[in-house]
């Protein structure tokens, strides 16, 4: 693993455009310590430094996981037969007598994946862990592991998340309290209508929690149509009263794409700076992408589960993702490619509070080389990586980690 100290120019590399390919002028990258020091066509090398052709390969930023679940995955392990029942509460339950039966260990399986997905470029990265009076901390102080073991090179925030729900489940809320506590960074909500039963008694019981410990939310509405829309209208009232403008994130929002006219709705989003999450997955109602951003959403991708008893899909690999994003919504344009591929990288930095992220001086060094002409080209063909850096260091070649990671 090339070290943080030493700095590092890399040479010969193109910077992204959305129009045009391999007729873009190169640009090298100097980086000193864990930073960008400076980009351009004519940046010297710094003292001592160590020089990386990049041969011509496009210059992408870190890719950002919005959303996923480290916690659950069965990455790498023999294939999971699914028989599991048709409803959230069959998966639920499914999932809760799997782990507990088999003695899944959350660490080793945490860090399997977390592996994975930063061979293949991703640099920051969001998960939401089960919190729950079957487990307690158990699967948290497994992933918390993973991100001690990985804090060099991969920035991860953890969500303390209630699965199960919280207020149908009781002592869930002190637990999620200890969680965060113990180092979870964001606190997670489920359903509160549909799970929980008492859509007003959830949320007043976690934006209470969320104001004791001074953390953000991050909340999976799963509910339809008029259901969510209420649900979601109760969360709105809250940020507002609450002050919590710009720190809420709304994962799913399938009701958002149900609705005949979410405009109003949307426009509420957009001015109290509520976040929304989509996996862009095909079988169920979606937020309208364009139109969040036409008004100024921040509107983010991720994967959500990976390869666990909820769902056999799934990939560590925010280019797949882009690419899915861009299928479910119909984008075929580069510049609406583009926009997928911001879903992975500014607007989910931005959407989760990732720092210091891009691709300009005074930046964390996230930096990933593809062979493709423009975005769209990367999006669409997925090449492997040629190189991964992560915090000013190389992590990764030709999607293969480097040594010591």
């Amino acid at each position: 693993m090339t070290s943080a100290n030493r700095p590092l120019l890399l040479s010969n590399v193109r910077l992204a455009d959305a129009h045009h390919g391999h007729d873009r002028q190169l640009v090298s990258v100097s980086v000193v310590g864990a930073r960008i020091e400076a980009i351009g066509p004519n940046v010297a090398a710094p003292p001592d430094a160590i020089v990386e052709d990049g041969g011509g390969a496009l210059l992408l930023p870190g890719f950002v996981e919005g959303h996923t679940h480290l916690d659950k995955t069965l990455w790498g392990r023999d294939w999971y037969v699914n028989e599991v029942g048709p409803n959230l509460t069959d998966r639920i339950a499914n999932e809760r007598e799997f782990r507990k039966s088999t003695g899944y260990d959350a660490g080793e399986q945490s860090l399997a994946l977390s592996r994975a997905f930063l061979a293949a470029g991703t640099t920051r990265l969001r998960t939401h862990v089960d919190v729950d009076t079957d487990a307690g901390l158990r699967y948290l102080e497994g992933v918390l592991d993973t991100r001690d073991t990985l804090a060099d090179v991969l920035d991860m925030q953890i969500v303390a998340f209630p699965q199960s729900g919280m207020l149908i489940r009781p002592g869930t809320d002190e637990l999620l309290g200890n969680a965060l506590a113990a180092g979870a960074d964001v606190l997670g909500a489920l359903d509160p209508a549909l799970i929980d039963g008492d859509p007003v008694g959830s949320l007043d019981a976690t934006f209470a929690l969320a104001e004791r410990y001074g953390k953000p939310i991050d909340i999976h509405l799963h509910e339809p149509g008029e259901i969510g829309a209420f649900t979601l209208k109760l969360l709105l009232d809250r940020v507002e009263a609450l002050g919590m403008q710009g720190r809420v994130v709304v994962s799913h929002a399938f009701c958002l794409g149900a609705l005949p006219e979410p405009t109003a709705l949307l426009e509420r989003v957009a001015r109290l700076r509520v976040a929304l999450l989509t996996s862009a997955p095909p079988s169920r109602p979606v937020p309208p992408l364009k139109r969040c951003r036409e008004l100024g959403i921040t509107i983010l991708g991720g994967n959500d589960g990976i390869r666990d008893t909820w769902t056999p899909y799934g990939v560590p690999d925010m280019l797949e993702r882009a690419m899915l994003i861009g299928m479910r919504y119909d984008l075929r344009r580069d510049d609406d490619l583009a926009v997928a591929f911001d879903c992975v990288s500014a607007a989910a930095a931005s959407g989760c509070g990732f720092a210091d992220y891009g691709l300009q001086p005074g930046a964390r060094a996230d930096l990933v080389l593809v062979d493709a002409q423009t975005v769209a080209h990367a999006v669409v063909a997925r090449p492997a990586r040629k190189l991964v850096m992560a915090n000013g260091r190389i992590v990764a070649r030709d999607g293969v980690l480097t040594n010591g990671v």
